[in-house]
């Protein structure tokens, strides 16, 4: 949810105005736009103006196009941001009120878990890691990705409160893929390394942090991706019988769809990072033609419309994890669908 981008690499604040602007251009993505703002704004160190851009998004005064996707998340991670500058019975009160609504995604409660475990509130920390567990992976046959994050931290909470291993803990190890096992990541012994005078206790740290870094970096969002055009097959109807001249990209449904699985192994193939297929409907690349003074009919228009969707967040990652649901909407898993052929059936 945070922006995984170095301080000195980025001006926060002015990253957080622009996307401001951008959320009051595209009114249909605020949501996602103001929490990147409010993420840019914790990271400048301006945490005060994160929070009234939390409290914007949960205010009933704020006019918007629609109820939020997910308020559960907006409280998470206000209340996340207001513990870190003193407001600890505020950021208490919200956490329990995030606990109590029982949100059906994993973030809000990885949220407020790391919250609470950073200031050293373990055991509820650790309540709060489980209370989600049970609640979204009670008889689930295999934890879709986003809650390997809820596995992991409470994995590490556990260890850290010196608790024997129980069956989600087991489940944590075998879902981890890093070279540095989570026993090894999260023994609490690791924090004496650090004063070491032996490089060799150094060099090791180093190594483990390096490998704990890529598994965070792994469970992040990626707002950026290379993103593919994918036109539902009712979108690419009425796109082709609007602009009848766009029927040269798209000879058929089925090989546009072909088109973009293949396109996306080929730029995985050749190294390119951040891969995603973003979707299209005729509106909003009809609002985007004229935003450009240009006509929806020219083809050279459809990767720009595809890249300004995704830097809105609209981006779905490619490929989709292990069990989950292709990409092309067939309401199919992507092993039993485009995703066929690749090897293992991932």
């Amino acid at each position: 949810m945070r922006p995984d981008t170095p301080a000195e690499n980025v001006d926060h604040a002015a990253e957080a105005a622009r996307l401001e602007r951008t959320a009051g251009l595209y009114p249909e993505d605020a949501e996602t736009l103001l929490l990147r703002a409010a993420a840019h704004l914790e990271l400048s160190g301006d945490r005060p103006a994160a929070t009234k851009l939390y409290d914007r998004l949960l205010s009933p005064s704020e006019p918007a196009p629609a109820p939020l996707d997910n308020p559960s998340l907006v409280r998470a991670l206000k209340a996340s941001n207001l513990w870190e500058y003193d407001h600890e019975a505020e950021a208490r009160a919200i956490i329990d009120g995030v606990r109590a609504a029982a949100p059906r995604d994993p973030a809000p409660w990885v949220i407020v878990a790391e919250a609470l475990e950073s200031h050293d509130e373990l055991e509820a920390a650790h309540e709060t890691f489980t209370e989600g567990a049970r609640l979204l992976l009670t008889d689930v046959p295999e934890p879709p990705y986003a809650t390997h994050p809820l596995l992991y931290g409470r994995h590490r909470v556990r260890r850290m409160l010196g608790l024997d291993h129980d069956e989600w803990d087991t489940l944590a190890d075998t879902l981890h893929s890093m070279p540095v096992s989570l026993d090894e990541l999260h023994d609490p012994k690791r924090v004496w390394s650090l004063g070491s005078d032996n490089p060799a206790d150094l060099e090791a740290e180093i190594s483990r942090l390096r490998a704990e870094l890529g598994a965070y970096r792994e469970a992040l969002s990626r707002p950026f991706p290379v993103a593919m055009l994918h036109w539902p097959a009712g979108e690419l109807a009425e796109l082709l019988e609007a602009y009848p001249s766009l029927a040269a990209e798209y000879p058929s449904y089925d090989a546009h769809l072909a088109s973009i699985e293949a396109a996306l192994r080929e730029l995985a193939s050749s190294g390119t990072p951040n891969l995603g297929v973003v979707p299209g409907t005729v509106p909003s690349y009809e609002a985007f033609a004229a935003s450009e003074g240009a006509s929806p009919a020219d083809p050279t228009l459809l990767p720009q419309y595809a890249t300004t969707l995704a830097a809105r967040g609209l981006a779905v990652a490619w490929p989709p994890q292990r069990g989950a649901a292709c990409w092309c909407g067939s309401g199919r898993a992507y092993g039993d669908c485009h995703g066929a052929d690749v090897a293992g059936n991932r």
